[in-house]
């Protein structure tokens, strides 16, 4: 029964953990390198990672600096960086990329907060989905009379405690990128 709960918790945990990495790739007006994440580089024919190709620097809070381990790739940092849709203009001067990061404009603003609603909504159901299987798990091991009823009562309980304080946790999350979101 322990180890049930605790298999929920973790998956619950690296529920929030994603969500966390999600959350830092929404642009909110600071240069931060984890935004280029996503984004894919041609390289040498294949597709690789843009941190595999290039160091990434934030020298102010609203630039960031590409530095290709290999000059030639500076043309496919810019084109993959324009190509990702991220509303970034980047410049190449053939050994470094300059991506200066533009604050967002209000209505940027709210589709911003509205798409960590919609991950903040898609975190929640995972988390919700984590508390059935474990819920489904104990109730099995209860008809199979591996557990008492107290014991699957006990178990239902605690799984709904570490439920809700996943759920607040993301709530919480939430709440502090909005307002990173929304501060002018």
């Amino acid at each position: 029964m322990r180890n049930e709960i605790a298999s929920a918790e973790k998956k619950m945990t690296t529920a929030l953990e994603a969500f966390r990495h999600q959350l830092s790739t929404l642009r909110t007006g600071r240069a931060s390198a984890a935004l280029l994440d996503g984004v894919m580089v041609s390289s040498y024919g294949t597709e690789v990672p843009i941190r595999q190709v290039c160091s990434l620097t934030v020298p102010e809070s609203n630039l960031l600096v590409a530095q290709p381990w290999d000059p030639k790739l500076c043309g496919e940092i810019d084109r993959a960086i324009r190509k990702a849709d991220l509303g970034l203009n980047p410049v190449s001067d053939g050994k470094v990329v300059r991506i200066p990061i533009p604050p967002p404009t209000e209505e940027r603003r709210k589709e911003l907060v509205k798409r960590a609603h919609q991950i903040a909504e898609e975190v929640r159901v995972e988390v919700r989905r984590f508390r059935h299987e474990a819920n489904d798990v104990l109730k099995k091991m209860m008809k199979d009379k591996k557990i008492s009823e107290d014991d699957e009562r006990r178990g239902l309980e605690d799984i709904q405690k570490v439920t809700d304080r996943n759920i607040s946790e993301v709530d919480s999350i939430l709440k502090g990128k909005e307002e990173e979101i929304l501060k002018v």
